[in-house]
């Protein structure tokens, strides 16, 4: 049966340029990426029915290769704290290409031991995995499963358009893009703030209930708790929205860098068994597979585990020399024999870690509620540390600011790690259900990964020449937030320049302790879980980004219960997952081309065709137009099921 094509590479890397560009500006705009296997396992049905022969293996290998890819982009909570820096104007095609080539291969790589683990060898549910292959069983078996896959085309067509179409409308200041009030409650000041976006509704759809729950526990533990507390001792001088701000950017965000530290660690702790148990079954499988090829079958068939060492093993000279080039000529660069070698150490070690921790919590909960952020917290934090241990802290200005660059270079290229080993277990789960050799598999996330590094490059150079990023000198009112790497950005230089508030970080790790302490016991009651991500998540990223994601949440709950009744519950679901998706595409795809017309004409609102005057009626009568347009999109989802 075809499986590893040169049309599902062709179509595969088409799907990458959409889906990453569309990943790029979400991670820069909310800090979240979302899952693209169902959406291009749709798509490639769709193309490859029109083509003779087309495989449900070739249809795996097309989303393979797109998801991989789509992953990738989660890059950019990282690098764009060079820019943010100064360290980087702008960024350098082939090394950034580089950077994310040698972390996702290096991903690929080390989660090739794991698959037995975390795959065959455990009962973890990898809800994305399961769904895309469904979608891929019913749409290559039956003339239903045909009629159901354009269905599901036409939803990601419908809920792109409007989403694009809203995001016009804001473009063209006829909506307002946010809405927010600050206020004071006695000496203490506080906020309530939204995005009007498409995309937060479908990305709350996507995480669910148990993430919506939580991050509305940390919106209201930041906005009713803290901010008003850490307030309180502000100058009534200053108007409530700066004083706010303020404590939410210095203080509170430490905090919710906390909570996300300790989640990510508990849930290392959890693995390290299964992780163990999969390099065994691993190397038991490689001998076996060399007494012939009767003993192994193919389903079970990774690429060689000797292979798959030398790759990681090759892969480190690139590293090395990227490295290298980014020391040579700078503060750094009489110690950069020590700083690589030390680094590259680094780089393996800590990168087979959180490979297995990625792993596991995108096959317990999902790609796209794994907590790769608080991961790259911890890998920044780290590197740091270990910077600080061989260099010190010399107070030298220049140094510093090289020894901060060069944290955030490094953990670049392990969160590429991070990131596709977030991902690539999700996908082997699929191939695993719909009879797909692993092998293959691997190979086809190699090429995703090459796609996507070539991919986001261009688009990262393009947002960032239209927009900017926050923090950045020079940065305008419309400059994309791109609050993870803001976040790590601010922790890198707080370790590295000594300044760093551990007790902000140790009194969000003690709240994380206690939430962990508390999702563990609900676990055991089996009621609704309390993800402590999810809550770390509402606590540092602002509320205008988090609401809506609640808000999408309790909706896509509300649909999944209505699915629940119906005659096929799952085909309905996967109608909202498309959805959800297509919300998220249109506004991203959107964004990007607008992202071409700001570069191109120099000024950030070249759409308006109103002025400040109409802004008063662009939020009442734009809150009113996106209530009516989500209303409508769901309810006609309904009867279209």
């Amino acid at each position: 049966m075809r499986e590893l094509t040169i049309r599902s590479v062709v179509l595969g890397g088409l799907l990458t340029i959409l889906f990453t560009a569309a990943n790029v500006y979400l991670g820069l705009k909310v800090g979240l990426t979302f899952a693209t296997s169902i959406p291009a396992a749709v798509i490639s049905m769709a193309i490859l029915r029109l083509l003779p022969g087309g495989t449900i293996l070739e249809n795996n290998i097309v989303q393979t290769i797109a998801s991989a890819a789509g992953t990738l982009s989660a890059i950019v909570f990282v690098l764009p704290g060079l820019v943010m820096l100064g360290w980087w104007q702008g960024f350098p095609f082939w090394t950034t290409a580089l950077v994310c080539a040698s972390g996702g291969i290096l991903g690929v790589m080390f989660s090739v031991p794991l698959r037995r683990a975390l795959v065959t060898g455990s009962d973890l549910p990898y809800p994305e995995g399961l769904a895309a292959a469904e979608v891929l069983k019913i749409g290559s078996t039956s003339a239903e499963g045909a009629e159901e896959n354009q269905r599901g085309l036409r939803t990601i067509m419908i809920g792109s358009l409007v989403s694009a179409g809203f995001a016009l409308l804001a473009a063209m200041k006829l909506v307002a893009a946010e809405i927010a009030g600050y206020f004071r409650i006695g000496g203490a000041a506080t906020g309530v703030s939204t995005s009007l976006s498409m995309a937060l509704i479908g990305v709350g759809h996507l995480v669910g209930l148990s993430v919506g729950i939580a991050m509305l526990l940390g919106i209201l533990l930041t906005w009713a708790g803290l901010v008003p507390w850490l307030s309180l001792s502000a100058s009534t001088a200053e108007s409530a929205a700066d004083v706010a701000g303020a404590v939410f950017r210095e203080k509170v965000r430490f905090i919710g860098a906390g909570v996300i530290g300790v989640a990510a660690i508990w849930t290392l702790l959890k693995i390290i068994g299964p992780i163990i148990a999969g390099i065994r079954s691993a190397i038991t499988a490689s001998s076996l597979r060399t007494q012939g090829d009767t003993v192994l079958p193919l389903a079970e068939r990774d690429i060689p585990i000797k292979l798959v060492g030398g790759i990681i093993l090759a892969t480190m000279i690139p590293i090395a020399a990227l490295l290298w080039q980014f020391l040579s000529g700078g503060p750094l660069a009489d110690h950069a024999g020590v700083l690589v070698a030390v680094t590259v150490l680094y780089i393996l070690f800590a990168g087979l870690i959180i490979a297995s921790v990625c792993g596991y919590m995108a096959g317990l909960i999902g790609a796209s509620n794994s907590p790769i952020s608080g991961v790259g917290i911890l890998a920044v934090v780290g590197a740091s540390l270990l910077l600080v241990a061989i260099m010190g802290r010399s107070g030298e200005m220049d140094q510093t600011r090289a020894l901060i660059a060069y944290a955030l270079f490094a953990t670049a290229i392990i969160f590429g790690i991070a990131t596709i080993s977030n991902d690539n277990l999700q996908d082997l789960k699929t191939g695993q259900i719909v009879g797909a050799t692993p092998w293959r598999q691997q190979v086809a996330l190699v090429i995703g990964v090459i796609f996507g590094s070539l991919a986001i490059p261009p688009v990262l150079t393009l947002l960032n020449t239209a927009f900017g990023f926050a923090g950045a000198e020079g940065a305008g009112a419309n400059a994309l937030p791109a609050p993870q790497a803001l976040l790590i950005s601010a922790l890198a230089k707080g370790v590295l320049g000594g300044d760093l508030d551990w007790g902000l970080l140790g009194f969000g790790a003690g709240l994380g302790a206690v939430i962990v302490l508390v999702d563990e016991m609900l676990g055991r009651t089996g009621k609704l879980r309390l993800p402590p991500l999810g809550v770390g998540m509402g606590v540092y990223l602002p509320m205008g980004l988090t609401f809506l994601i609640v808000v999408g949440a309790m909706i896509g709950h509300s649909y999944e219960r209505w699915a629940d009744r119906q005659r096929d519950p799952e085909i309905a679901k996967r109608m909202g997952v498309l959805l959800a998706t297509g919300l998220i595409v249109g506004e991203s795809l959107f964004g990007v081309f607008f992202a071409g017309i700001v570069a191109s004409t120099g000024t950030d609102a070249p759409l308006a065709v109103v002025g400040e005057s109409f802004a008063m009626i662009a939020k009442f009568g734009g809150t009113a137009l996106f209530g009516l347009l989500v209303w409508w999109l769901y309810r006609r989802l309904r009867r279209a099921v």
